[in-house]
């Protein structure tokens, strides 16, 4: 079993098109996907909706998609070739109260490719790839928290040349860690497939 998660540092900078990419062009690796979203205060986990619930039974849902139609992020994942996705949902800073569920469905998966920052916080994947966008100014506090844990950087190259749009965050990677240049709307390059399933095949091959 590998585990891949795919995170960035913003919303809406292509983290959905890359495990969508990914899962399309490595379908030997038979994907279960999981996409996990935070909801802020009123919000009910259960639902996706404005609740007054709180806590409880409402803190966590986890619900497994079954549409095809690629209208939703974990529809799409479906429509890529994923074998099962799951949407994880929780209540701001109550990822935890999920992981004991979110890690028994792991545990019977094949290989698991996540789309998440904050389940670094509990779990140690195979392979971490961060989606940077320089032209977008928000940068999430987990994303910067779990930058230098990133295998690989996938950099948007059309902002680059416009400058950064970030204050105090620095662009340069370690020299060690690759970074692939991507030009949306193509968000997962030969040179991506091909680094992903190099470093799965060897993971797997060790962990037999």
């Amino acid at each position: 079993m590998a585990i891949i998660v795919v995170g960035g540092h913003s919303r809406s900078v292509g983290k959905t098109s890359v495990v969508a990419g990914l899962i399309a062009a490595l379908r030997e690796f038979q994907w279960t996907a999981m996409k996990i979203t935070q909801y802020g205060h009123g919000i009910c986990s259960a639902n996706g909706k404005a609740c007054d619930c709180a806590g409880g039974d409402h803190s966590w849902a986890i619900s497994e998609e079954k549409d095809r139609s690629g209208e939703s992020d974990t529809s799409r994942f479906l429509l890529a070739g994923a074998e099962q996705v799951f949407w994880v949902r929780t209540e701001q800073g109550h990822l935890a109260d999920a992981m004991p569920a979110l890690e028994r469905r792991i545990s019977t998966a094949g290989n698991v490719i996540l789309e998440s920052n904050s389940v670094l916080k509990f779990l140690h994947p195979d392979l971490y790839l961060t989606v940077l966008d320089p032209g977008t100014a928000d940068f999430k506090t987990s994303a910067q928290e779990f930058l230098g844990q990133a295998s690989a950087v996938i950099l948007h190259e059309h902002s680059e040349a416009n400058g950064s749009a970030w204050s105090g965050i620095p662009l340069k990677q370690d020299a060690a860690k690759p970074v692939f240049r991507i030009r949306p709307p193509e968000y997962v390059t030969s040179k991506i497939v091909n680094f992903v399933r190099q470093r799965l095949t060897s993971e797997i091959a060790v962990n037999r």
